[in-house]
């Protein structure tokens, strides 16, 4: 008898220390990010403001910067949802996916959009869309540093080949992940434990995939489409062990946004018929000329910050008439796409793509130098900027400088005496005089009798001024002042 109470004694204590341990990986359920929304704001409400309102995560496939030019599978996908709702679109960039939730939550954000695998836990805070792609989880491991040398039977003795051999090993991902909630749940099939590591939440999967190549972590597991594309730039990779079953990829809204999500359902299923959307897909997660081109530039925000080789006179010149240089690097970027040698239909050139009339009047010897043209340039918008000095806010300063540098000092002023007649505020660009340039275009307003200059394509600045600041956002979250 006393055998048998040793017995169950020892095996209730081994039991303990197995839940014990399992408590240990546990995620933290007082987590903040696991919440009910704060807010009532549904699509009727978007509406009103007129702005969509994304989260998502900076990621080499999600959302980043390349050339100048924002760019991302969720990104790209954003501009085409916002287009469909008649919405402008704003994006939040949160540190990991745990802020992800609570930023929805809180209202930081209307929509999280990012690669999120569908999840119970999940599900019980927020509401999946339809899913935009199926995938399975792929564990990463680096094959042996002589690996070409090798035959496949022996590589294959030196990997981890079958998910039910990780088994008493270690595993790399972020807490509280899809990856995570798979490996408690595949340790308990195996019925031996998989000691699984965390790495920082705001370390987004391909810098963790990296970490293997580094040989600073053993394991990780990734979506096998990331796993994937990231192998193309490091062939050392291999991604061959499944993990999961196939898991479906979403986004997500609040709980209490159902307009919204029948909204963005709506357009999914519209988008997923259309060429684009495969268009886009192959792009970042198929195009591996592309992928390992981007990673190699320096070019790409997620390497050195650079925005473009000139970086250094862009700096230079916007000090000179005390400007952001993000602000005037999305300005050539509209105007050449850094490209020194552009030219235009209406005979303007370079960088900032002067006239050459302009460009004689600023001192401008060679308009394709790009610092001549950047000197000329900026010194053409310190003129504009003196003109609009009427003007007491400063960003909206910017704006009437931005459209005339477009249109026209003259146009701007036809707009801004519209503006005045029709009981507008002529020293507000924003709803106001923006509003106005675009009705230069028609007969009814450049024949007005306040208007002195007469015709003009408003639309063209109309789009300018909007364009450079909505870029000039996405430089300020990846580029450094």
């Amino acid at each position: 008898m006393a055998k048998i109470n040793i017995i169950l004694i020892l095996f209730v204590f081994l039991f303990l220390m197995g839940c014990n341990e399992y408590e240990k990986q546990m995620p933290d359920k007082s987590d903040e990010s696991i919440s009910e929304p704060q807010l009532e704001k549904d699509l009727t409400e978007i509406k009103k403001d007129g702005v969509l309102n994304a989260i998502t995560i900076y990621s080499s496939t999600s959302y980043f910067l390349y050339r100048g030019q924002a760019m991302g599978f969720e990104y790209e996908l954003l501009t085409y949802l916002a287009k469909e709702l008649g919405l402008e679109l704003k994006i939040t960039i949160a540190k990991d996916i745990d802020e992800l939730f609570k930023m929805l939550n809180k209202g930081d954000g209307d929509i999280v959009a990012y690669g999120l695998t569908i999840t119970k836990p999940r599900k019980k805070i927020v509401n999946f869309t339809r899913h935009l792609y199926v995938t399975h989880q792929a564990l990463v491991q680096r094959m042996p540093d002589n690996w070409r040398e090798l035959p496949g039977y022996k590589i294959d003795r030196l990997l981890v080949s079958n998910a039910l051999d990780l088994g008493g090993d270690t595993v790399h991902v972020r807490k509280n992940s899809s990856y995570y909630e798979r490996l408690q749940n595949l340790s308990q099939e195996i019925g031996s434990p998989i000691h699984i590591e965390f790495v920082d939440g705001n370390i987004p999967t391909d810098e963790i995939i990296k970490m293997v190549v580094d040989k600073k972590i053993k394991y990780t597991v990734a979506d096998y489409n990331i796993a994937a594309i990231n192998k193309t730039y490091y062939p050392i990779l291999n991604i061959d062990t499944p993990v999961s079953f196939s898991q479906r990829i979403a986004w997500a809204v609040r709980k209490n946004s159902p307009k919204l999500l029948e909204a963005v359902n709506k357009w999914i299923r519209k988008m997923k018929k259309t060429d684009d959307y495969y268009v886009i897909y192959n792009k970042y997660f198929k195009n591996r000329r592309a992928f390992r081109k981007r990673i190699k530039s320096e070019f790409f925000s997620k390497n050195t910050g650079k925005i473009s080789k000139y970086d250094a006179l862009i700096k230079k010149y916007a000090a000179n008439i005390k400007w952001d240089w993000r602000l005037l690097s999305s300005l050539i970027y509209q105007e050449s796409k850094f490209d020194p040698k552009s030219n235009s239909w209406a005979g303007a050139n370079g960088l900032m793509q002067m006239m050459a009339a302009t460009a004689k009047e600023m001192g401008v010897k060679d308009i394709n130098d790009p610092e001549d043209n950047i000197r000329g340039g900026s010194k053409y918008l310190k003129l504009l900027w003196e003109r609009w000095k009427s003007i007491p806010d400063s960003v909206q300063r910017i704006k009437f400088v931005l459209a005339s540098y477009n249109a026209g000092y003259s146009h701007v002023l036809d707009a801004q005496a519209l503006a005045k007649k029709y009981g507008k505020d002529e020293k507000q660009w924003d709803g106001h005089v923006a509003e106005f340039i675009l009705k230069l275009a028609d007969k009814k307003y450049y024949s007005d009798d306040v208007v002195k200059y007469g015709f003009v394509r408003g639309r063209e600045p109309y789009q300018y001024v909007k364009e450079i600041f909505l870029r000039y956002e996405h430089y300020k979250k990846f580029i450094p002042l």
